[in-house]
């Protein structure tokens, strides 16, 4: 699972060839949270407010990025660095 963004502790990951709909995978210590980049909606699991607050600005940020990404994560491509939240 290629990690694509780490920021304050948090990292994100998609999976290659994941089930639809569009998602990444965010970790932040033993908490894990699917989140759909269409939405930005939690899909599965949780985090803790502070750090899902985070990731949803991140992921507001660079929804574009992510779309690109789960594309070339479907085709088994090497993902894309996304730029961790400043």
């Amino acid at each position: 699972m290629p990690r694509i963004s780490e920021f304050y502790g948090i990292a994100v990951y998609m999976y290659f060839r994941d089930h639809a709909p569009p998602h990444f995978h965010a970790m932040y210590g033993e908490h894990e949270a699917t989140i759909k980049i269409d939405t930005l909606e939690v899909d599965q699991g949780s985090l803790p407010r502070r750090a899902k607050s985070l990731v949803l600005e991140w992921a507001s940020d660079h929804q574009e990025e992510l779309l690109q990404n789960w594309a070339l994560a479907q085709a088994a491509q090497p993902l894309t660095p996304i730029p961790p939240l400043d």
